[in-house]
């Protein structure tokens, strides 16, 4: 039988390997949601004194947190309540995957994009520099060059 000083600090240890996750804060909840409001932030976030909707969300997310929920189900307790608008960032499925993927398409066509005008810019630069310098005409045009100014004078 093991002595009472090891197996206090064995449960000690338990205790401290515990995941931290598991207690979430009302705060995390509050910053997940929008305010309803108008004001656009989130519902921690909201500063309008005696706001009528962070204020009673607060209260509702303090007592579903004390209630032992997690912040997943608070979410979609308040996402079925008031719908997807509800949640301060889209979900990462369904229709709302673009919102999430379709920036990230549009930097890398930008700069596709980009690579493909400078070098197109550089190699009409280029062709410009290859054309022979002035004065030196071949033979046939510099010949009817001749004619023309002889029959000019």
């Amino acid at each position: 039988m093991a002595p009472r000083p090891v197996l206090r600090g064995l449960l000690l240890l338990l205790l401290l390997a515990a995941p931290a996750s598991a207690a979430i804060t009302t705060k995390e909840v509050e910053e997940s949601l929008t305010c309803q409001c108008g004001c656009g932030l989130t519902v921690h976030s909201c500063n309008h004194l005696q706001c009528g909707s962070a204020i009673p969300m607060k209260q509702e997310i303090a007592a579903l947190v004390s209630q032992g929920l997690g912040r997943d189900e608070i979410l979609l307790r308040f996402r079925d309540k008031y719908g997807e608008k509800i949640l301060s960032s889209p979900t990462t499925e369904g229709f709302n995957l673009t919102a999430w993927v379709l920036p990230f398409v549009m930097i890398a066509a930008g700069g596709a994009a980009l690579v493909v005008t400078v070098r197109r810019w550089t190699s009409k630069a280029s062709d410009t520099e290859a054309v022979a310098p002035a004065g030196a005409l071949p033979d046939e045009d510099r010949r009817r060059l001749d004619e023309e100014l002889a029959r000019r004078s």
